[in-house]
């Protein structure tokens, strides 16, 4: 049976992070699915979700194993309409892994064939927060070492 894996966020940037989580992720799964979720706890988008598609798109050109889709609706419901079995998320410290756990269970108690897989995050990466990234891109900061691509 095909593995198939959910990596859901807002990806408000997609960080060097993020796609550390995907390449290791293809070592486990057939399939990774990056999808961009529209958070109701964030208002507003510092990047626009069209640039943040083509970018990580761009990001895994030539690589069929991973896909980029943005939904608007549960990540359980969505990994459902995927078939997929996993969803995967990456844990930079205990303070993730407070708030990742309990959105695990929830995930779990809406659909009980979704197991979630927690990467630690590599430590070349652990201290790169997209909302750092944002802070530092709005006052004109450099912040090209921290994304997969140019902004």
């Amino acid at each position: 049976m095909k593995k198939t894996a959910i990596f859901p966020g807002s990806f408000d940037p997609y960080t060097m992070g993020h796609h550390d989580i995907v390449l290791r992720s293809l070592n486990l799964f057939d399939e990774v699915i990056v999808s961009i979720g529209y958070n109701s706890t964030k208002q507003n988008r510092y990047f626009d979700i069209d640039l943040m598609v083509s970018k990580i798109q761009g990001v895994y050109e030539g690589e069929s194993r991973v896909k980029v889709v943005v939904y608007n609706e549960l990540t359980s419901t969505l990994a459902k309409s995927y078939n997929a079995q996993f969803l995967v998320r990456g844990l930079r410290n205990t303070t993730d892994f407070e708030y990742e756990n309990t959105i695990s269970q929830m995930n779990r108690y809406l659909n009980e064939e979704l197991e979630t897989v927690f990467l630690i995050t590599s430590p070349q990466y652990a201290a790169i927060s997209s909302t750092v990234i944002r802070e530092v891109h709005r006052y004109g900061g450099n912040v090209s070492e921290f994304l997969p691509y140019p902004v």
